[in-house]
């Protein structure tokens, strides 16, 4: 008997729970195809804070949005459309409307945080440094623009935080970038990435190991080239000799600087 008690007592349970959700969804849906627009505007900030429900919010604020788009009504609206959109996870969505609400509300008192919040989406998009980084440049962007409109607030070390780490992303997408022409032995290839690398990040922290890698494929570079270019290739790897010996006079690639060197001193005293 306890055991049918018991059975039954649950089946009654679920069939409530059931009924109760059916219930739920039944009056979220009549809500949805109501006119009473106030009515909806309520309820979309009562499940954006009081049930934390962004999907049943963000489905009525993109609702209102057209009847309230000439009222003071419409950043806010704008804004938390854009903030449920974030807390389901679509990041990208999220910072375009963010974007839009600063373009088109720009002195609305969510405009701050929406440029802030346009930069922070994209930073959270930014891959590894293996992949694509098109959100990264994005966030760099977006968060110089934020630095500029909004400077001096107490979000400013905190974005720049955000910007020195994004950088480094390109910092090493960039290196392995250059030295993965070198794996591959193509030489010219490897000198002209690991020169441009250099060029568009001077204060890299793969500076030593990129000026080594030049002078290492200009050497390898001037062994692999027909006789009418060795000469002037050689002497090209003693340049990339001296500007690598004298940012690093004690790098760990000393030995091995100095055993290009001389090989090819040993060259071109030959001619």
């Amino acid at each position: 008997m306890h055991v049918i008690f018991g059975t039954m007592k649950y089946l009654v349970i679920c069939i409530l729970t059931i009924l109760f959700i059916f219930s739920s969804c039944s009056k979220y849906d009549k809500l949805l195809k109501s006119d009473d627009f106030e009515l909806k505007y309520r309820k979309a900030l009562y499940y954006y804070f009081d049930k934390e429900d962004y999907v049943k919010a963000g489905n009525l604020f993109e609702n209102i949005a057209p009847y309230y788009r000439a009222t003071d009504k419409i950043d806010t609206i704008s804004y938390y459309q854009a903030m449920c959109t974030y807390r389901q996870g679509d990041y990208l969505l999220a910072a375009y409307y963010f974007k839009t609400l600063t373009n088109l509300y720009p002195n609305s008192p969510f405009a701050e945080e929406s440029e802030y919040m346009n930069g922070y989406c994209y930073y959270i998009s930014s891959p590894v440094p293996s992949l694509d980084q098109t959100n990264t440049y994005k966030a760099i962007e977006a968060f110089e623009i934020y630095l500029r409109k909004y400077e001096g607030n107490n979000r400013d070390e905190e974005v720049k935080k955000f910007m020195i780490e994004l950088r480094d992303k390109l910092v090493e997408k960039s290196w392995k970038n250059a030295k993965l022409y070198f794996d591959l032995e193509q030489y010219k290839a490897s000198l002209i990435a690991l020169n441009n690398s250099l060029n568009k990040y001077p204060e890299t922290r793969y500076r030593e190991d990129i000026l080594f890698l030049i002078l290492k494929s200009s050497y390898l570079l001037a062994e692999n080239s027909v006789l009418a270019k060795r000469n002037d290739r050689y002497q090209a790897t003693i340049d990339a000799y001296y500007s690598f010996i004298d940012e690093y006079p004690r790098s760990k690639y000393s030995s091995e600087a100095k055993d290009i060197y001389s090989r090819t001193q040993i060259y071109l005293n030959k001619r």
